[in-house]
């Protein structure tokens, strides 16, 4: 890491699973010297390490995808007004009835719903921006 250099032009999730391939690599290279290989078990050994750097990368993804995530929603949230921010959080996230919402913050239905469509949409241009690699 000394010699890293990030490059914008790129996209970081690559990178990432890039140098997490290469650390995964490596790892194996190191158990194949420590440990005698003998037939079977060194297949199965192989087959167990794939399906574990597999579930590695899936998990790296999955966390940094909930950062990003994460990070989209408090943006947007400093964007918002606090009412439309709760709206949005208690019909989408905590998964109430838009009515029940409506009542709470003494909201029209109709207008629970297009702030929910609102902040959502903010949230998606937010990850997207997040994701794009700067020019």
């Amino acid at each position: 890491m000394r010699n890293f250099r990030y490059d914008p032009a790129q996209s970081f999730r690559s990178y990432l699973k890039t140098l997490t391939h290469y650390a995964w690599c490596d790892f194996l290279e190191s158990r194949k010297r420590a440990a005698p290989a003998s037939g079977d078990s060194a297949v199965l050994d192989l087959l167990q390490a794939v399906e574990a750097r597999d579930d590695l990368v899936q998990h790296l993804n999955a966390e940094f995808d909930q950062e990003v995530l994460q990070e989209a929603m408090d943006r947007v949230r400093q964007r918002v007004e606090s009412r439309t921010w709760d709206a949005f959080r208690m019909v989408a996230l905590e998964g109430l009835a838009g009515s029940e919402v409506a009542k709470r913050l003494d909201m029209r239905i109709a207008t629970v719903y297009v702030v929910k469509g609102r902040v959502q949409k903010m949230i998606q241009e937010e990850i997207a921006a997040l994701e794009k690699p700067e020019a």
